[in-house]
């Protein structure tokens, strides 16, 4: 079975003077490999052919049998790093916390610790006719949410 160690490190050196960068690498059973990467403005198809012959050409297909798929992320695709938190700063996203509750709003900033989204909600005040908008900022910690999804409005 070939190491994800190993996948890492390939993965990495070939994409060290890329734009692109690596998201997660996964092995699957029957050494079924998934490697996904992203670029901030986007990822095309040759460059996912690229990386894979690079990584087919490192392993000998007579002793290691696998399957490989290199893979960009997608715009749905739920944003896994922090450098895919600072790709999305300014645009609207949807957070599921674990504790099962979603939140839409626009993702403000993010670290290494975690991010905070501005939601705005419409309330109506004491004494108002007519319902306000209010904004509030909320914060997470990375380990407190299933996903974050950046969202598409047309």
């Amino acid at each position: 079975m070939i190491e994800k160690s190993v996948l890492l490190e390939l993965t990495n050196e070939y994409l060290k003077d890329s734009s692109n960068y690596l998201v997660e690498v996964s092995i699957g059973s029957g050494n079924s490999i998934t490697i996904e990467i992203d670029n901030d403005e986007g990822v095309n198809i040759e460059e996912c052919v690229a990386l894979s012959h690079y990584i087919e050409s490192k392993f000998n297909r007579e002793t290691e049998d696998f399957e490989l798929t290199v893979t960009s992320a997608g715009l749905t695709s739920p944003l896994r790093i922090l450098r895919q938190y600072k790709k999305f700063e300014g645009k609207e996203v949807e957070v599921l916390s674990k504790d099962g509750r979603k939140y839409k709003g626009e993702l403000k900033s993010s670290d290494e610790n975690g991010f905070t989204i501005i939601v705005t909600t419409k309330a109506k005040q004491e004494g108002a006719k007519r319902k306000v908008e209010i904004s509030e900022d909320i914060s997470f910690e990375f380990d407190e949410v299933k996903h974050t999804k950046y969202l598409i409005r047309f």
